[in-house]
C-alpha cells in the first residue's frame, strides 16, 4: 500500500500577501480579546498577537487555502503563549528599578492614578467585572476552553486541533472548567437576586 504524501502549498509573494489581508486580518481583534483573555496585560497582548502573525506570515505554505484561518490563528497564539509562559516561569522575578526609585522618591506626593484605559474597560464591562474576576482566575487550561468554546464560539472539533488535545479531553476540561467558574460567581449570583436550579 503506498501512502499519499500532502504536499504543502508554495504560494508566491503575491499569493501570501493576498491570503494574508483576505484570510488573517479580518481575524484580529477575534485574536487581540484571545490574548488579552490569556495574558491580562494590553502590552503582553499586543506583543502575542504581533508575534502570531509575524508566524503565521513566515510559515503560510504550511496553510491551505480556503480551511479555517481563525482556528489556525489560534493554534499558533495558543503556542506561543504557552511557549512564553514555560520560558518566563523558569526566569528569577525582575525589579524595576527605576519604578521603586519614582515610589520612593515620591513617598510624599500625592499617589499617580495613571491614565484609564477605555479598551480594557470597554472589554470588562462587556462581561462584568465579577465574571471577569472569576474567569481571569481560572487557571490557564480552564480559561482557554470557556474563552475559545463561550466567547468565540469554536466547535469542540475546533478547539481540539487548536489546543492539539483529543475531543473528549475537550469536553471534560469545558465541563470542570465551567464548574469552576460556576462555584467562583455563587455568590455573586446570590446577591443579584438569582436562585440555584437544582
Amino acid at each position: 500500500m503506498e501512502e499519499v504524501l500532502e504536499k504543502k502549498p508554495t504560494y508566491n509573494d503575491t499569493e501570501r500577501y493576498s491570503i494574508f489581508n483576505s484570510e488573517f486580518m479580518p481575524h484580529i481583534d477575534s485574536m487581540y480579546n484571545f490574548a488579552y483573555r490569556l495574558t491580562n496585560d494590553e502590552d503582553d497582548a499586543n506583543d502575542l498577537v504581533q508575534d502570531t502573525y509575524l508566524k503565521a506570515f513566515r510559515f503560510i505554505n504550511s496553510f491551505q487555502k480556503g480551511t479555517n484561518a481563525k482556528a489556525w490563528l489560534f493554534r499558533i497564539l495558543k503556542n506561543s503563549f504557552i511557549n512564553d509562559y514555560r520560558k518566563k516561569s523558569k526566569e528569577p522575578a525582575k525589579v524595576d528599578y527605576q519604578e521603586v526609585e519614582t515610589i520612593y522618591n515620591s513617598a510624599d506626593e500625592p499617589q499617580y492614578n495613571g491614565t484609564v484605559d477605555l479598551r480594557t474597560e470597554m472589554v470588562q464591562d462587556l462581561i462584568g467585572d465579577e465574571v471577569t474576576r472569576a474567569l481571569n482566575g481560572l487557571p490557564v487550561d480552564f480559561r482557554t476552553v470557556i474563552i475559545l468554546c463561550d466567547i468565540e464560539g469554536f466547535t469542540y472539533e475546533e478547539m481540539a486541533k487548536i489546543l492539539d488535545i483529543p475531543i473528549g479531553t475537550v469536553r471534560s476540561r469545558l465541563h470542570r472548567a465551567r464548574n469552576l467558574l460556576k462555584e467562583k460567581l455563587r455568590s455573586y449570583a446570590t446577591n443579584m437576586g438569582y436562585k440555584e436550579l437544582r
